[in-house]
């Protein structure tokens, strides 16, 4: 399989983060189809996120989409071997290398014990005759000797080498080959799953009939749900539900920001164990998303009383006195979001003055992660103000507060 070297752009990070959940929030406010059927929308959206698996033949119960999954497998299979073929591959030449570096390093020792020999000659050649050259000759013939028994030895080393070079070859060229071929194999796989989602994508429209005729003829079983509350129950009047409307508003922006993770896991897991092409900016990219959630929807959280607590006395006590015990604890609410709204704008700061980046090779700007620590801090005091005006309300006129539902 060929590898993906694609890397996210950074302009396209941060306006997918804006522009993706306004679309969404615009898509989600249409007429939606009755329960139970299906939607074209909903299927193509589950081909582009699991096409590869056939998930939207199955969603339109077409039993066609089962065809996938050997395919798929065959994938998954092929790129184990050719991971093991790479590992085989990689030793051996590894080990071609080791052969060439010692090569090099015998041939280097005979040039030198070839000189060592060169200049001895030459020193004997201008020793006069007689027996006080004697030990001067010796010498130099010992040299001589030494570098003669090194060079045999190197010798013998690069004969040995050679010979294990010859072995290795068929080796190397096996690995290659073997390597190669599974390759071959996940990519015909791929390109066969990529002509079936070719041709699903001008067939799902007539899938889709087909479902909903189905549906007809056998309508699903009827399933029970919970019916939760609507959000805007909690919003309250006047200043107090401007404040409201706007937590509301960032926690279903952020919300849609899962849905992107959706996205970006399946290229993931596609890339990693289809092209064996894994990647480090896509899971970076998703952890720094959900911590930016995190700060933003903490204010929708808090409207919707959706944070853990321990309330064993709480829950019994009247609406008019649980408004007074809000009142009463709110300041240690208000010491939290302050320090985190002023130790955010300290972050944030620090890191647009310093264009602080992340440290792997992505280098996705920082600056705009620190800067929702001050909006989720902002939004968080703001909603606290929001709820000290509606418990004030509700100390005052507790009967209002009822009627109200919040």
């Amino acid at each position: 399989m060929p590898s993906v070297n694609f890397v996210l752009p950074h302009w396209l990070y941060w306006s997918g983060l804006v522009i993706f959940p306004l679309v969404a929030m615009y898509m989600a406010r249409r007429p939606q189809p009755p329960r139970g059927s299906r939607s074209l929308g909903i299927a193509y959206f589950i081909w582009l996120v699991g096409g590869m698996f056939g998930f939207h033949r199955l969603y339109l119960k077409n039993r066609w989409g089962f065809l996938y999954w050997p395919l798929f497998a065959l994938i998954l299979y092929a790129n184990g071997i050719q991971r093991e073929a790479r590992v085989a591959y990689s030793d051996a030449v590894a080990a071609v290398q080791g052969i060439e570096g010692a090569t090099a390093r015998n041939e280097t020792r005979i040039r030198k014990s070839e000189d060592i020999i060169e200049k001895a000659r030459a020193k004997l050649a201008e020793l006069p005759a007689g027996e006080e050259s004697e030990s001067a000759r010796a010498r130099q013939e010992r040299k001589i000797a030494k570098a003669e028994k090194a060079i045999a030895g190197a010798r013998e080393k690069l004969a040995a080498l050679a010979r294990e070079a010859e072995e290795l070859k068929p080796r190397l060229e096996a690995a290659a080959a073997e390597r190669q071929r599974w390759s071959d194999i996940a990519w015909w796989a791929f390109i066969a799953i990529a002509a079936f989602m070719a041709v699903d994508f001008f067939l799902i429209p007539s899938m889709l009939k087909s479902a909903l005729r189905k549906l007809e003829r056998e309508p699903p079983d009827e399933i029970e749900r919970e019916l939760l509350k609507d959000d805007k129950v909690y919003v309250g009047t006047g200043l107090a539900g401007v404040i409201d409307r706007i937590s509301l508003f960032a926690g279903e922006f952020v919300a849609y920001w899962s849905v992107i993770a959706v996205f970006a896991y399946y290229y993931e897991v596609m890339v990693r164990y289809v092209f064996n092409s894994p990647t480090n900016w896509a899971h970076e990219a998703m952890f720094l998303m959900f911590g930016m959630q995190y700060l933003i929807a903490g204010a929708y959280a808090m409207l919707t009383e959706s944070h853990v607590r321990v309330d064993i006395f709480y829950a019994n006590f009247s609406p008019r006195a649980k408004a007074i015990v809000d009142l009463m604890t709110s300041v240690f609410f208000f010491i939290f979001a302050f320090t985190l709204l002023w130790t955010g704008w300290i972050f944030a700061s620090d890191s647009i003055h310093q264009n602080e980046v992340s440290f792997t090779e992505w280098g996705i700007q920082y600056w705009p992660v620190k800067i929702t620590i001050v909006i989720g801090g902002g939004l968080l005091i703001l909603q606290g103000i929001s709820e000290v005006m509606k418990d004030i309300a509700t100390v005052l006129n507790p009967e209002r507060r009822a009627e109200n539902g919040a």
